[in-house]
């Protein structure tokens, strides 16, 4: 039964590496308590509150005072020290460089950062001293070394004020900071009186404080300028606060807790809940989705329309029941994410990995999903959702690809998680240049070949662009799509590097039936409209009889498309056994030759051809029984040292050489692979048709 601690006084408790799964925190006081590294999987700690015990504010407090101590004293003294710079300056222009130089450095860092008005400042000495000097010894070193050490105790009491402000911001309220500003007061005074320059001493820190406090206030809002000083102050902040490091918060609940102070380093947030949370933007994150601010926004107040986290990694981040219309997730990583009946219409999901997440319950009417990542443990339970676009809107084409593809239809409830299903188990083999129709055809194969028990079966081809190819297949349920793509693309890359000859030997010996899929690529290539009406074009698939070729035509959800294709098939089916049809021609007897084997051209031969056909064919069947006596054939590299061989005595006997490419120019390739029965083949008519080219 899962531990209580309802309302309890936890301050400054241990749990460090414990189990407390499903333990109610709720309403507790956790301040500086340790959960390092402990299981806290659906834990509860709404209305807690976490973050620094008083002894530790008390040190921070004490710490900062000290740092504004520091810089009311420094930027008195950098007030005063100007006044005696400009009252004993030799020239009046002397004071106007001086000045403007002040309000320069101070307006860059302002605005640009710490870093930038460091450059600034560097400037001004590299100016005073080049330029000014070879007119005005006196001048020259006025301005040089009396400016620097004037901005020395400047920027000294600059970036005390800074790190002052930025720790008691933190850490402390209202009461801790008018401390502060007291304490700064003190310094500047003592300052002012030790150079008996009061008033000029008070002009100099005020606008030094008013900077400090500037950029301090910029760097808690996660300004990226000063972000070095926001992390100093938040890490000092934490330091004694609550620490989650290393914990699992999976599924836990943070609803209306204070979480100021504490540690969530290198914790699981998967989709826990920070709704109402309140100071989480001073937590300490670590790598964690909370570094971004607009992420905070909508995990508090759940309000994230229009906002834009395109790439984005949001694993497992807990945006349920927030409005996130109009949004865009391009690219981003929303898996695992909690989703549930969060308002998603016209959401840009464009590529966005989907892989376990929970859309319960949302609002999809109007989203974009080109290319986005589904899985099948991407839950779509109760999903309301009119209508869905399948690309990106565009000036020419604002409504692209939407379905139902009848504008006046929608989905009525459920139709829309019967539409994406089939979309669940399918392998996108996507190619984005340099397509190689073989190379697809060849690697296909020996990847079904290579994985029986994932079933692959093609279910669409889509071209998109000039050279960009999208192959999609159909798995089974428990295939593993990640290895599955690996292996097809290690295959499909290595045939890509290969020599023309070599990849036409290796499609020989594979199986010439794999042109057909070769020529179904090279159809979609340059004819896209081609496949532009049917959902699914055949299908691969390993059989007794080898590697065939067939499908069904199933008009309900239109996969296989082209650029252009907005068109869509209803209630149509047809089917297609193609698995005995002979492809590619071959000896057929037109007597008895039945109308559903006719996969190719059918070729009626003469007496003379016919005699000459066997008569080649005879002469190379010998031939390669003799080989097959001398050479082994286990493997590829056995098999071509074999045929190199063959081609070498046919080559030495003009006769025969002239016998063979006489009956491929009558018959073909194929013809002789119908009379001759060797393994070799295959390999040895693909390499003699390139001697047939060539007479």
């Amino acid at each position: 039964m899962p531990k209580d601690f309802s309302h309890q006084n936890l301050r400054g408790c241990s749990f460090k590496g414990q189990n407390f799964t499903g333990a109610n925190f709720s309403g507790a006081d956790i301040r500086g308590a340790n959960f390092t590294g402990a299981n806290l999987t659906l834990a509860n700690f709404s209305h807690t509150q976490a973050g620094l015990q008083k002894r530790w504010v008390i040190g921070l407090v004490v710490m900062s005072c000290l740092l504004s101590g520091i810089s009311g004293y420094f930027s008195g003294y950098a007030g005063s020290f100007f006044s005696i710079l400009l009252t004993n300056s030799p020239t009046n222009i002397t004071n106007y460089i001086t000045i403007l130089s002040i309000v320069l450095v101070l307006f860059v860092t302002a605005r640009q950062g710490l870093v930038a008005g460091l450059g600034a400042f560097i400037f001004y000495f590299v100016f005073a001293f080049a330029f000014a000097r070879p007119f005005n010894v006196t001048l020259g070193a006025t301005l040089s070394l009396g400016g620097a050490f004037s901005f020395f105790f400047a920027a000294a009491g600059a970036l005390a004020g800074v790190f002052a402000f930025s720790l008691v911001f933190a850490v402390a309220e209202i009461r801790a900071r008018i401390l502060v500003l007291a304490v700064i007061i003190a310094g500047t005074l003592a300052a002012g009186i030790l150079t008996e320059a009061v008033a000029e001493s008070f002009a100099g820190s005020g606008a030094i404080t008013l900077l400090s406090i500037y950029i301090a206030w910029r760097a808690l809002k996660e300004d990226k300028k000063y972000a070095f000083i926001r992390n100093i102050a938040v890490a000092f902040a934490a330091f004694g606060g609550t620490s989650f490091r290393n914990a699992d918060l999976t599924d836990a609940v943070f609803t209306a807790a204070t979480l100021k102070n504490t540690d969530l380093r290198k914790a699981i947030l998967t989709r826990t809940c920070f709704n109402k949370t309140k100071k989480l933007d001073l937590v300490r994150f670590g790598t964690t989705y909370l570094q971004k601010a607009q992420v905070i926004s909508v995990l508090v107040a759940g309000q994230g329309q229009d906002k834009n986290f395109d790439r984005e990694d949001l694993r497992g981040v807990n945006f349920r029941g927030a409005n996130l219309a109009d949004a865009s997730f391009i690219g981003a990583n929303l898996s695992e994410a909690n989703l549930q009946n969060a308002d998603l219409s016209r959401a840009k999901l464009v590529q966005t990995q989907l892989d376990g997440t929970d859309f319960t319950g949302a609002t999809l009417t109007g989203v974009y999903i080109e290319d986005w990542g589904i899985t099948t443990d991407t839950k779509f339970d109760g999903v309301r959702c009119e209508y869905v676009y399948m690309r990106l809107p565009t000036k020419e084409n604002p409504d692209p690809h939407r379905k139902p593809d009848n504008r006046q239809e929608v989905f009525a409830d459920g139709d829309f998680e019967d539409f994406i299903k089939p979309i669940f188990d399918t392998l996108d083999l996507y190619h984005n240049q340099g397509v190689d129709p073989r190379a697809i055809a060849i690697s296909f194969k020996h990847l079904a070949e290579n994985n029986p028990e994932a079933d692959l079966r093609i279910v669409g081809m889509e071209v998109r662009g000039e050279d960009k190819f999208l192959l999609r297949a159909k798995t089974a349920i428990a295939a593993d799509k990640s290895q599955l793509s690996a292996e097809y693309f290690a295959t499909y890359n290595q045939l890509k590097a290969l020599a023309e000859q070599e990849v036409k030997a290796l499609i020989a010996e594979k199986d010439s039936r794999i042109a057909d899929l070769q020529n179904m690529v090279v159809t979609a290539l340059q004819r896209p409209s081609f496949y532009s009406n049917v959902e699914q074009v055949g299908f691969m698939t390993n059989n007794p009889g080898g590697f065939s070729v067939g499908g069904s035509v199933d008009g309900d959800i239109n996969n296989v498309q082209g650029e252009n294709n907005q068109q869509r098939v209803s209630n149509k089916s047809s089917s297609f056994n193609l698995q005995s049809a002979q492809f590619a021609g071959g000896v057929v007897n037109a007597d008895t030759v039945n109308a559903h084997q006719i996969g190719g051209n059918i070729t009626n031969y003469n007496p003379e051809q016919k005699q000459n056909l066997a008569e080649a064919a005879a002469d190379i069947q010998q031939l390669l029984n003799q080989l097959g006596q001398s050479y082994p054939i286990n493997t590829p590299l056995e098999k071509q040292i074999a045929v190199t061989e063959a081609l070498k005595q046919i080559d030495n006997n003009p006769t025969l050489k002239a016998r063979v490419i006489g009956a491929l120019k009558a018959g073909g390739t194929e013809a002789l692979k119908e009379l001759v029965d060797h393994p070799l083949v295959n390999i040895l008519l693909a390499t003699l048709e390139g001697w047939q080219d060539a007479e």
